[in-house]
């Protein structure tokens, strides 16, 4: 059996394209292996480098092969982009990771595990059951405009809105039965949205970095769990400044010539993340005056002198390294630095 100092895997459905090399100045392998003959191939081959990129099936791939003794690798498809030639084909692709793994300052992804997966799968859930509740609501009140009923913002008027449509006899009954059903679902999804919180707060409790997490302002179960198995690694970054850029939070750069230009935040990087920071640091803008300590004292004055989402923003990156000193060191939040007053 031939003996590879690294493997570049392109990972589909079905067909997975393969191109490994021998040594530095040799001919590469390349091969397409189907779903079977892939973990055949793998079974009986010496261990060595495999990469892959970090993409749909990419940690299950990479837990089979690990178990298998090969090393496994994962790379931000945006990191593997720069080395293919030319033109876009699965072996292309292929010899691009090989290329790219081999780079001594690339970064990689961590390998998630399969319960790391299945509580991310709890939030992709929530998130959509959210979203399809959101367009039931939206639904809901654009059809009401247009006979005159309105109430006010938020999910918790939705109730209003239907108890007044119920009670409009100027409304027709078929207007009533398509209230009744947009009602009824958005009950249904509120449950189902109520359920999977107590299951993403169990799987929270259970973690020890997330029960770390959650003594920090503004980091609940939610961003706890969700921050703790997307990143099993906090030592893949160099710093928290590091961890916040991941997550897009750090301001765009088009400096030149040594004149330094900073735009918005880059908005790369895990978006979830990113979103439910940003909302949760919107609350403790609110009630940052009733605290005390340095980062208080911090909060308060960044919001006397930015505006809100601003200021939010820059909380949430701030919290972002809190998070990732925290992962990183499995120390404690110092409470002393925000505590009531």
């Amino acid at each position: 059996m031939r003996k590879f100092i690294r493997i570049g895997v392109d990972l589909a459905k079905n067909v997975f394209q393969l191109h490994g090399i021998e040594r530095e100045d040799g001919s590469p392998f390349q091969r397409k292996l189907t779903r079977v003959k892939f973990r055949e191939f793998f079974s009986r081959l010496t261990p060595c480098r495999v990469g892959m990129e970090a993409c749909g099936s990419a940690h299950y791939w990479a837990r089979v092969l690990g178990a298998m003794g090969h090393e496994v690798v994962l790379i931000a498809p945006a990191y593997t982009k720069p080395y293919v030639k030319r033109g876009k084909n699965d072996a292309a692709d292929a010899a691009a990771i090989c290329e790219a793994m081999s780079r001594p300052e690339m970064r990689f992804v961590p390998v998630k595990s399969a319960d790391q997966q299945a509580v991310l799968m709890l939030h992709k859930t929530r998130d959509l059951l959210v979203k399809q509740r959101t367009m039931a609501v939206n639904a809901l009140r654009g059809h009401l405009h247009e006979f005159g009923l309105i109430a006010a913002k938020g999910i918790h008027r939705v109730q209003e809105l239907v108890a007044l449509a119920l009670a409009d006899e100027g409304l027709p009954e078929e207007a009533k039965e398509a209230v009744t059903l947009l009602a009824g679902q958005s009950e249904q999804l509120d449950m189902k949205i109520d359920a999977l919180e107590k299951q993403i707060a169990k799987a929270s409790g259970k973690n020890p970095m997330s029960r770390l997490l959650k003594e920090i302002p503004a980091i609940g179960p939610l961003i706890s769990s969700a921050m703790a198995a997307s990143h099993p690694d906090p030592n893949v970054f160099k710093s928290g400044s590091d961890f916040a850029a991941s997550l897009g939070l750090t301001p765009s750069q088009h400096s030149s010539g040594g004149k330094e230009r900073l735009g918005s935040i880059t908005k790369k990087g895990n978006r979830y993340l990113r979103k439910m920071l940003v909302v949760g640091c919107t609350s403790v803008l609110r009630v940052a005056h009733k605290y005390k300590g340095a980062l208080a004292e911090w909060i308060i004055a960044i919001k006397a002198r930015k505006p809100e989402r601003v200021a939010a923003v820059a909380l949430a990156n701030k919290l972002a390294r809190i998070c990732w000193a925290v992962l990183s060191t499995g120390e404690s939040f110092r409470q002393e630095l925000y505590t009531r007053a």
